[in-house]
């Protein structure tokens, strides 16, 4: 496994984050976060949550397009961002093995335990694959990202959505400028529909939501020697209608401070203020196009689910 974390570099990262968003106005933290074991444990059973929808609805896609999408990509290495437990990457190994064209996989996720699980049960699973696994932020490391063979690059389960629009037009760009001629790249993201379905699938019944969300306070508490009540803060999920996205929030119950030990950092919560820790665009297919034609990318295919829920799209470096 290629690694270009270590863990100074994970630790200054969520301190620099923390610091930067408990000090803002108003209050924030980013959904990177949500993601240590527990985290990870979580974001499973949310997947499989009635409410959860987009998870089934891209599975679903890919299992009736995979082969037209091994087909019309050429590809012969599969590169796939924010990897984890690699479940959907199945599908898409399968289908470019049925082609005869597979060659190599490449997960890159920054939990190194479970990329190296998801290796190692895909290098099993696949005898004479070359398996390159990636430590790495996507965010931060695209152009280090082994560039063997005709790749598609595929950024699924519509975490695209977690970045604003800034961010995620610079991600686009500089994803396409490590493109080669026959490279492509697969994307799915989520539709916008009707808020109740979506704050729905953001605000179970069953409350798992809300102990994923409550989990990066945990993280902190942990890594950086917090003293966060997770329970004095209610889970909030809301739809902004004017930026087509969710946002989960966590909302303090009650007046407090909170200590950061590891940063040395006091900080104050008035009873019923809330901090923001997740947004989650949705979109509508003719923005998603244009985001995607604007960073340089052709589009040569988009598929949806019979809902029309969830798409994936095949763009062309």
């Amino acid at each position: 496994m290629t690694s270009h974390l270590d863990h100074d570099y994970l630790r200054q990262a969520l301190e620099h984050d923390v610091i930067a968003g408990l000090t803002a106005t108003p209050k924030w933290l980013p959904p990177k976060w949500f993601y240590d074991a527990a985290g990870s444990e979580l974001f499973s059973r949310i997947t499989r949550l009635p409410e959860y929808y987009p998870t089934r609805r891209e599975l679903a896609i890919l299992r009736a397009r995979a082969a037209d999408l091994a087909a019309v990509s050429g590809a012969d290495t599969l590169v796939e961002l924010g990897s984890g437990t690699s479940e959907k990457t199945v599908l898409l190994l399968d289908a470019l093995s049925a082609a005869g064209t597979l060659r190599g996989y490449t997960p890159v996720d920054v939990d190194a335990v479970t990329l190296e699980a998801a290796a190692r049960r895909l290098a099993e699973r696949y005898p004479g694959l070359a398996v390159r696994a990636v430590c790495a932020d996507f965010e931060r490391h695209l152009a280090l990202l082994p560039r063997y063979g005709r790749r598609m690059v595929a950024f699924l389960g519509g975490t695209i959505g977690n970045l604003e629009p800034a961010a995620r037009a610079v991600f686009l760009k500089e994803l396409r400028a490590t493109l080669r001629p026959g490279d492509t790249f697969l994307l799915g993201a989520d539709l916008v529909k009707d808020p109740r379905r979506l704050v729905a699938a953001y605000d179970d019944s069953a409350g798992v939501t809300a102990e994923f969300n409550r989990n990066v306070l945990r993280v902190i508490d942990r890594e950086l020697d917090a003293d966060f009540d997770p329970e004095a803060f209610e889970h909030v999920a809301l739809y902004d209608e004017r930026h087509d996205w969710i946002e989960m929030r966590l909302r303090a119950t009650r007046a407090m401070r909170v200590w950061v030990g590891g940063l040395g950092l006091a900080v104050s919560f008035e009873a019923g203020e809330e901090m923001r820790t997740e947004i989650s665009a949705k979109f509508r297919p003719e923005r998603l196009l244009a985001e995607l034609e604007s960073a340089g990318f052709e589009v040569r295919r988009r598929y949806t689910d019979p809902a029309d829920d969830f798409t994936l799209v095949l763009a062309a470096a």
